[in-house]
């Protein structure tokens, strides 16, 4: 039975259904920050069409068969996390619009995400992103302008937490990402697209406050001057402590400078309807894991499942899997011949973990949209 939880966080009172599942109750104590994790980083309203053929002709009208919403950019990361049982801390700008009193709503109420340092921007609009799935690939259009600074002084950020997440930008450095670090919060790090070309590591001068550093393989290779994402991680992890690439449709490889361990695991075989925020839940569930104190290798392989679940539904964020999506998966691998015997061993770990599965899969959760409310 699903019970509603509400908590009191930095300014905010928030709600939401309580976890099925606390990943971390084996290592909590008394002493622990209230939150888990934190992250910052900007809300966008995404509006996802699947289904298309092919990609969209100039001059002409495409239809798809598929169309839906949900709050998107770091709101993808903060929902999986939230999803898998971490107490997650969101500081963003809203809109005073429709669009960002739905994200807000969603995030909040929908989630149980903890929206204290977050703030309302009147006469602001909410960010927005048109995403296009096809052919296993998307191509996205967006639109949006820099938040305004805040009006009143704003709250201590980051707050004490377990680890935060940080999305490095080339050539630019994030104070709050040295000042979680020293306060002892474990930086997991991200990083997007190089649009100078420059792919020189001295620009993600943040690195050396990082514990994980998860780049695709694409990313890793061209900061690495390699052709190889195993050679990539290898390199890296020269320069922070925990090296994870992903590979796609080849799965992931990580390698921990400071023991020297390595582990691959490949891809689970899905039919994906939209690829959006995928690899925002695969570093949420590779901090879950972390954070859980598993093996690398199961860190490794749950985050490729979470990754690989949520590619089955609409959406960056209301597609992210939580335990109950994770536990019908496993209940009925082990019951259909769908995937490879020895792939599915590298999940056995899930039998400590996961609470019994009590809906059928394949499960319909996302169906994002504006037009309906909860009842």
């Amino acid at each position: 039975m699903s019970t509603t939880v509400r908590t009191e966080g930095p300014g905010e009172l928030f709600e939401g259904a309580a976890p099925v599942l606390d990943p971390l109750a084996e290592v909590r104590s008394e002493t622990d920050p209230p939150t888990d994790v934190y992250l910052t980083g900007t809300v966008f309203l995404d509006i996802i069409f699947t289904g298309l053929d092919s990609a969209p002709v100039r001059g002409t009208e495409s239809w798809a068969r598929g169309m839906g919403s949900s709050p998107g950019g770091i709101a993808n990361m903060a929902t999986a996390l939230a999803r898998l049982g971490l107490r997650t801390s969101l500081a963003a700008a809203f809109g005073d619009d429709m669009y960002g009193e739905y994200c807000w709503e969603a995030l909040s109420r929908g989630e149980g995400i903890d929206l204290g340092l977050s703030r309302t921007v009147p006469g602001w609009h909410s960010p927005v992103t048109v995403s296009m799935a096809y052919e296993g690939e998307r191509t996205m259009v967006s639109h949006g302008h820099e938040a305004p600074p805040p009006e009143e002084p704003a709250p201590e950020c980051p707050p004490p937490a377990r680890a935060c997440v940080a999305l490095l930008e080339p050539g630019r450095q994030e104070e709050w990402i040295a000042t979680a670090a020293r306060r002892g919060s474990r930086v997991f790090a991200d990083v997007g697209w190089d649009e100078t070309g420059r792919w020189d590591p001295a620009d993600l001068a943040d690195l050396e406050y990082c514990e994980a550093f998860l780049p695709n393989a694409e990313e890793a290779m061209r900061y690495t001057r390699t052709d190889c994402p195993r050679a990539a991680a290898r390199a890296l992890a020269d320069k922070v402590p925990l090296a994870v690439v992903t590979m796609g449709e080849r799965g992931a490889y990580a390698v921990d400078g400071r023991t020297g361990e390595s582990a691959e695991i490949p891809a689970i075989v899905v039919e994906a309807l939209d690829p959006t925020g995928a690899g925002d839940v695969f570093v949420a569930g590779f901090v879950t894991g972390t954070l859980a104190e598993w093996p690398l290798a199961d860190r490794l392989a749950f985050a490729g499942l979470s990754a690989a679940l949520s590619v089955q539904e609409f959406g960056g964020s209301l597609s992210a899997p939580g335990w109950v999506e994770i536990a019908a998966w496993w209940h009925h691998v082990r019951s259909f011949d769908d995937q490879d015997r020895a792939t599915l061993r590298r999940y056995a770990f899930l039998d400590g973990v996961l609470p019994a599965a009590s809906r059928p899969w394949p499960l319909r959760r996302a169906v994002p949209t504006l037009g309906f409310r909860r009842r």
